[in-house]
């Protein structure tokens, strides 16, 4: 009797047996199937309003680089009348400048570039990636990211040009927005930034007057990019060079006053010949 009720009964076990899961498996369904039910964040590389602050950022932003910053930034007019032209000039990077933080700066930028284009009074905008732009970055001695506020006087052709006025704002990498951006010229937040007078300044600068500031900067990139173990290569050279000189010098002396003693032990020239 029990024999044949074991046997009824073991297709039920088998077949229930089959139907059930590992723990794991099922832990697994029930995550998927919650996921399926989240809503699925819009990228930011293909949001509408991000690529559209983009374009408008395209067309409203001028590049700088090391070629062209010069006659870029050249007054377009010669009537004083029309005061200093205005410049908003922001300095970023990527990965090699900026170590990758500079991607939420530069999206904030792309937006208020879109909006300033609308205000009539707005500054002209400029851009440097110092990332490809390094020797332009190096020669104006700029820390990214910022924003350079600079405001290029318009003179005659026979006036002398009077000083350009710079000031630069630091910007947050985690908190900035667009906003903050227009109101650097919508509120002049820029004021109250201490004029920059500094000897790298790239239009009053010492350097700047004397026609060496890109030099310098080619020379201090150079230095900049020059690994540290070279540097310990030369200074170890260089101070077993002086030690060689040092102890050479030295056994120089001590042979010159071998050389220059009497010979088998003659007594000085003062001592009297014993006779």
């Amino acid at each position: 009797m029990r024999l044949t009720t074991s046997l009824l009964l073991l297709p039920l076990t088998l077949t229930a047996a089959q139907q059930q899961k590992p723990l794991g498996q099922n832990l697994q369904s029930w995550f998927e199937k919650a996921k399926s039910y989240l809503p699925s964040a819009p990228s930011a590389a293909t949001s509408p309003l991000a690529s559209t602050a983009a374009k408008a950022a395209a067309n409203t932003v001028t590049p700088l680089t090391t070629e062209n910053w010069k006659s870029v930034l050249s007054p377009s007019s010669t009537d004083p009348s029309q005061g200093p032209e205005e410049w908003m000039i922001l300095f970023s990077g990527g990965n090699k400048s900026c170590y990758g933080r500079c991607a939420g700066v530069e999206t904030a930028w792309n937006k208020s570039a879109a909006l300033l284009a609308a205000d009539p009074t707005a500054p002209k905008l400029a851009h440097v990636d110092c990332d490809r732009a390094a020797v332009l970055c190096t020669t104006w001695a700029a820390a990214v990211p910022t924003i350079w506020w600079v405001q290029i006087p318009v003179t005659g052709t026979e006036q002398s040009r009077p000083a350009t006025t710079i000031r630069i704002l630091g910007l947050n990498t985690t908190t900035v927005t667009a906003g903050d951006i227009v109101k650097i010229h919508r509120e002049k937040t820029y004021e109250k930034k201490p004029v920059y007078e500094g000897a790298l300044h790239p239009f009053d600068g010492w350097a700047a007057k004397m026609g060496l500031n890109v030099p310098l900067g080619y020379v201090l990139y150079g230095f900049a990019n020059v690994p540290s173990w070279a540097f310990m290569i030369v200074i170890s050279m260089g101070s077993r060079y002086i030690m060689s000189k040092r102890v050479g010098g030295g056994q120089a002396e001590v042979n010159r006053a071998q050389r220059s003693a009497p010979l088998g032990g003659a007594p000085p020239a003062n001592e009297p010949v014993a006779r």
